[in-house]
């Protein structure tokens, strides 16, 4: 056995905490199952919103299934090659790989059917329950998500840990870098497809619909609007449902791979990242269900009351936990952790400022309020103000991952410089960086299940208008689903700063799997500055390719929905009553018969989102994997290390940038809507350009920004899974 044992006592190993912790993520997963159970329960009465309803979840469902058909090659050819070029045990680390693949795809699956379930059923429950019981159901649907993710991620990675007997004199927990690997490449296709999806529809839809023809959001009459639904599901809950899974994951696999490497650091610290990941998804359960006593109240501080206290129950169990564990390091890697949580809330809030309309702790948010000025005088002052907004947004959250970093490693290393050692051990500090990550995202069970609430209420919202179900459940739907656009902006904001982190510990874990050390990533090495290029300009290249496809699917959206109202106006004109005007669509009736085809036809328009998002999202994800194996091989380990470094900088600060912006544009859109901008109105020329703001910021804050989360830890996973076959000096 490497180190001591856990507590100091024989007989309670690590191989006891990683069986406890499939035993809860099972009774985790079965709550889930019964919450779904819970959600569909609820009677949806109105034919229209069943049938509504039904559009939605065989759509998303009709997408997730294409998408990992094409998946299931790309994961088997995957498999095969790491077989093949892994140095040793090439079988260990591709069955990591597979398993890491489908636990990402079974978190996806099950959030996706929760979501498409709840959201009729919350517009129903707003109607005949009012603002609890519609709370209570939107809830309970993206509860579904959360502890399906941490469900799942807390079991694949405690059994990938026992089957490979982490902590065992000659294990090499490194092969459990296949199951982050296997996780990361699934998010990125989600993350991707989905992002293509969505902004496809969406743009396309207000577009045609809000500018050109005048129409509000989510009129039936727009054939475009079913799938910028479906798209909401496919993009913000499988999609983010999977990037936050395989950030979960990267933090335990850095942490685990950093303590195993090190000769200072004993089994307790193997086991550490589990025992956290146990603790955090336990103090999650008791903070979904305390919705059951919240549910009452106002739904945003309900809400951010979940999350809270799943976080400080979090804390608390996990400081006396540590405390019981013989560390040399006493509890400074809870106090880490506790640093990773507080920089992720305030990141979010930061977020929250630049991108809300309402004040954040007594701070009136001046972005908004300029964009929107700005959108008086045009669309292109409108996209300056954004772009301004987005790159000044960067600055704050950078500084506060800086004091994550520089806290997390000042409490690890505080007095761990041992003679016995050989003096300084940058290890720990390293470690204590996995732990600020770790603290982000421990308690993912209730912050992802606000987080894909958002999706749910917004789905709702549109049912409800597309249903007619009248002023007053609009009313509700519209103010869950303001509040969800807030923990979405939130999420936004731990996403990429758990990004940032999870990669800056798997470089950590990198360099300790194929023996770098500092004088080896010089810059004074020509080889090591190319990767640092090369690595700083890929984020570009990714997110270049990802607007571009966005755009491309747009364009074909654009051009179907001015087909089909094109066609709609043929059919009404030989009914038309002399002196009524065919181009205002609000006159039209909401089904129209031509020809044998009843339109609006929402089927050709999912079929066109569906298309281009299996199409597009290929690229990327092949850049990606291919990128690091061709510099690590031809280059050498030390130039892989410098890409590494190099995609960490410019993908957080494009991530930072894109996210922020594209919320900035569709909340200044919003708060014309609202009447927060003096001299701005719904229908005018100013609400024109804040539309076209918007549908910019689409594919920046939904489908290239959240790639680039994805993008910096998968390119990390892959380094540390061919870390030990590669050479300092590559092939050139």
């Amino acid at each position: 056995m490497k180190g001591t044992l856990v507590g100091g006592q024989e007989g309670v190993i690590m191989m006891d905490i990683a069986l406890i912790a499939v035993i809860v993520s099972l009774v985790g997963l079965a709550i889930a199952a019964l919450l779904y159970k819970k959600v569909i329960s609820v009677e949806i009465d109105n034919p229209t919103v069943a049938g509504i309803t039904q559009q939605i979840q065989d759509g998303a469902m009709a997408f997730l299934k294409a998408e990992y058909r094409y998946l299931s090659i790309f994961v088997a050819v995957v498999a095969v090659l790491l077989y093949f070029i892994t140095e040793t045990d090439g079988h260990l680390t591709a069955l990591a790989f597979l398993g890491g693949a489908v636990a990402s795809v079974l978190a996806g699956l099950s959030g996706m059917k929760a979501a498409t379930a709840a959201n009729g059923r919350t517009a129903m429950a707003a109607q005949n329950e009012g603002q609890a019981g519609a709370l209570a159901v939107s809830y309970n649907g993206g509860a579904v998500m959360g502890l399906s993710v941490g469900g799942l991620g807390l079991l694949g990675i405690s059994l990938v840990a026992y089957f490979l007997g982490a902590g065992d004199e000659g294990s090499n927990i490194t092969h459990a870098a296949g199951f982050g690997m296997g996780a990361s490449s699934i998010a990125l296709f989600a993350r991707v497809g989905g992002g293509i999806y969505t902004k496809a529809a969406d743009v396309g839809a207000d577009l045609v619909g809000k500018v050109e023809a005048g129409i509000p959001e989510d009129d039936p009459r727009n054939p475009g609007v079913i799938a910028d639904n479906v798209g909401d599901n496919v993009g913000d809950v499988a999609g983010m449902g999977a990037d936050i899974f395989e950030s979960f994951v990267g933090s335990i696999i850095a942490a685990m791979v950093i303590a195993d490497s090190s000769a200072n650091m004993n089994v307790d610290y193997v086991i550490l990242p589990i025992f956290l990941g146990l603790v955090g998804y336990l103090a999650s359960l008791v903070g979904v269900f305390s919705m059951e006593f919240l549910k009452n109240g106002e739904p945003g501080a309900a809400l951010r009351n979940t999350t809270f206290i799943g976080a400080g129950l979090f804390w608390v169990v996990g400081w006396f936990g540590i405390g019981f564990m013989d560390l040399d390091t006493g509890t400074d890697p809870m106090i880490a952790v506790i640093i990773g949580s507080i920089v992720g809330i305030l990141i979010g809030l930061v977020t929250e400022y630049y991108t809300g309309i309402e004040d954040v702790f007594g701070l009136k948010p001046k972005a908004i309020p300029h964009i929107g000025q700005m959108s008086k005088t045009g669309p292109a002052t409108n996209a300056i103000a954004g772009l301004s907004v987005g790159m000044m947004s960067t600055f704050i959250p950078i500084i506060l991952i800086c004091f994550g970093i520089f806290g997390a490693n000042h409490f690890m290393m505080d007095g761990h410089t041992s003679s016995s050692a050989g003096g300084f051990m940058p290890e720990f500090g390293l470690y204590g960086i996995a732990m600020a990550a770790m603290g982000m995202l421990a308690t993912v069970g209730v912050t992802m299940t606000v987080d894909a609430y958002g999706p749910v209420a917004d789905n709702a919202g549109g049912i409800a208008e597309m249903s007619g179900l009248g002023k007053e459940v609009r009313e509700i739907t519209d103010g869950l689903d303001s509040i969800g656009n807030t923990t979405a902006a939130i999420g936004k904001g731990f996403a990429i700063g758990s990004a940032a982190l999870t990669a800056l510990a798997l470089f950590a874990a990198y360099s300790a799997a194929a023996g770098l050390g500092l004088s080896q990533l010089a810059l004074s090495d020509p080889k090591v500055v190319i990767g640092l290029l090369i690595g700083g300009a890929l984020p570009f290249v990714v997110a270049a390719m990802t607007m571009t496809s966005v755009g491309k699917a747009a364009n074909e959206m654009v051009n179907e929905i001015r087909r089909q109202f094109g066609v709609m106006r043929e059919a009404l004109r030989a009914d038309t009553p002399e002196g009524v005007d065919l181009e205002v669509v609000s006159t039209w009736p909401k089904v129209i018969e031509h020809k044998g085809t009843s339109y609006p036809d929402s089927a050709k328009c999912i079929e066109i989102s569906t298309d281009a998002a299996l199409k597009e999202m290929v690229g990327p994800g092949v850049v990606a994997i291919i990128a690091p194996v061709i510099v690590g091989f031809a280059l050498g380990a030390p130039a892989l290390g410098g890409l590494l470094a190099g995609s960490l900088v410019t993908g957080v600060l494009m991530a930072l940038f894109m996210a922020n912006a594209g919320g900035a544009w569709d909340n200044a859109k919003k708060a014309i809507e609202q009447g927060h901008i003096e001299g701005a109105q719904k229908g005018d020329a100013a609400h024109e350009a804040a539309v076209i703001g918007d549908t910019i910021g689409d594919p920046f804050k939904d489908t290239s920004g959240p790639s680039l989360n994805i993008l910096i830890k998968l390119m990390s996973i892959v380094a540390v899974v061919i870390a030990p076959s590669l050479t300092i000096t590559g092939w050139l």
